[in-house]
């Protein structure tokens, strides 16, 4: 059913709560036989997996902080809403299944914006398996917040954690780092008139619609090919820290290996800043990083012969020494932080 475009200049407080709730719903596909009740209803009433166990994951989107209007349009802010949820759940080892949306909203916030942002959601949505299951809207006196609840699904034993790593695992990252920084920082420069090159393009694509790695995460834990495992979105930094605290080890990373996007080496080395410390500090790629030990190395093959076509890459390993540190080919130093709310 399609919903009738709104006036042009109609806000949310135009409308009122439960018509907006009803113009939400007209825009959502068929609810899986999973959902039993969904929205409507006070709660949603859902069916688990059989054998399975639930994971739960909530983020939170505030405008100013995880994103700029000026940069990243209505379908942008919820696609990555739940993309950054999605990526949790991957981390885990599991298959998104339902999420909650909670929308805290200025009354001026346009009717055609909510439009916009619920297609953003979809359309992700759609790609990973997650139907929106219910949620929640409200006034908000200050700015736009996007929160979203997701729930995933897998079996016993098959959940991966931060904490199952043990020395000499090697340490691997799915695709590319330092992406998404580099797109938000060219975003915030563009008043240079410059236009992006190819690679810049794409990563301004990585900072406003991140593509987490749901079908990975999943193989990665399916094979019990990991031993532990982490999303990035706060940077690999921080995510190598804190695999390695979890897990009682130190880290050595190998800076030559480290798979830095080629629009993100660009930028930052015409800025005169370096890519590698820019790279694993940058938050917002939502790649995953995961600890392999050595008698599973043969189930990691058969995960890449099922990844369609993400790669992942060898940057260093778990240590006994407890030192976190970023090699440099003999050089050694202390791994740089990543980004942190406080």
């Amino acid at each position: 059913m399609t919903t009738p475009a709104s006036p042009p200049g109609e806000a949310v407080a135009d409308v009122g709560e439960r018509a907006l709730i009803e113009r939400i719903r007209r825009r959502l596909p068929p609810a899986p036989p999973s959902l039993l009740v969904g929205i409507g209803d006070d709660a949603a009433v859902a069916s688990p997996d059989r054998g399975a166990l639930t994971v739960l994951t909530t983020d939170a989107l505030v405008e100013g902080v995880h994103f700029d209007r000026r940069y990243s349009s209505a379908g942008d802010v919820g696609y990555k809403a739940l993309a950054v949820n999605v990526s949790d759940v991957a981390a885990m080892g599991a298959a998104p299944r339902l999420a909650l949306l909670s929308l805290i909203l200025p009354p001026d916030f346009p009717v055609a914006d909510v439009d916009e942002l619920i297609d953003g959601f979809v359309e992700l949505g759609r790609a990973t398996g997650v139907a929106l299951a219910g949620g929640n809207i409200t006034r908000s006196p200050g700015p736009l917040v996007v929160d979203v609840t997701v729930t995933g699904a897998v079996k016993p034993r098959r959940v991966l954690t931060r904490g199952g790593g043990r020395p000499g695992d090697r340490l691997f990252v799915s695709g590319s780092i330092g992406g998404a920084a580099a797109g938000l920082a060219w975003l915030r420069d563009r008043s240079r008139g410059q236009e992006p090159s190819a690679a810049m393009l794409d990563c301004i694509g990585r900072h406003r619609r991140p593509e987490p790695r749901a079908r990975l995460g999943t193989l990665l834990g399916r094979t019990r090919a990991a031993s532990a495992c982490m999303d990035l979105s706060d940077g690999l930094a921080d995510a190598v820290r804190q695999v390695a605290v979890a897990s009682g080890t130190g880290a050595r990373i190998e800076s030559a290996r480290l798979p830095i996007h080629p629009g993100a080496r660009a930028w930052f080395s015409e800025q005169g800043q370096d890519p590698i410390a820019m790279s694993l500090a940058g938050g917002d790629d939502y790649e995953l990083l995961f600890a392999v030990a050595a008698r599973a190395r043969r189930r990691l093959k058969v995960v890449d012969s099922q990844a369609r076509g993400v790669p992942f890459t060898h940057i260093g390993e778990l240590t006994s020494a407890p030192e976190i540190v970023l090699d440099h080919g003999g050089s050694v130093e202390p791994l740089p932080r990543g980004f942190v709310h406080f």
